[in-house]
């Protein structure tokens, strides 16, 4: 499932359940990020999607999404890593995670950053 730069805007401002998780590294997401994400590099995705809701709200700092999460939209600089990131969720159940495809890059232009 994909999400577009104007779907991820809409559900940025209007839903209190949406986690957009940036799965590039942190040298990537200390030179920019989409307000309101969360850093989980895409090669540990899958640990922190298995791990315990405490220890998974200790260590990102917010609540671990159900798998039935209707928001839970994951993006990376132009679309790659979003997309692996987005099928490993899958696989662990989460049936309606996302990619935006455009990733930070087309978030970046967009916004004028």
């Amino acid at each position: 499932m994909e999400i577009s730069y104007e779907d991820l805007k809409v559900l940025m401002g209007k839903s209190q359940n949406l986690l957009l998780v940036d799965v590039r590294t942190k040298g990537e997401v200390d030179k920019g990020y989409i307000p309101g994400s969360i850093n989980i590099p895409v090669d540990t995705v899958e640990d922190a999607l298995t791990m315990d809701p405490e220890e998974f709200k200790t260590k990102y700092g917010v609540n671990k999404p159900p798998p039935d999460a209707p928001e839970l939209v994951f993006h990376c600089q132009m679309g790659g890593r979003g997309r692996v990131a987005t099928l490993k969720a899958h696989k662990l159940g989460y049936v309606n995670a996302s990619n935006y495809t455009g990733g930070y890059k087309e978030w970046s232009e967009k916004e004028g950053k």
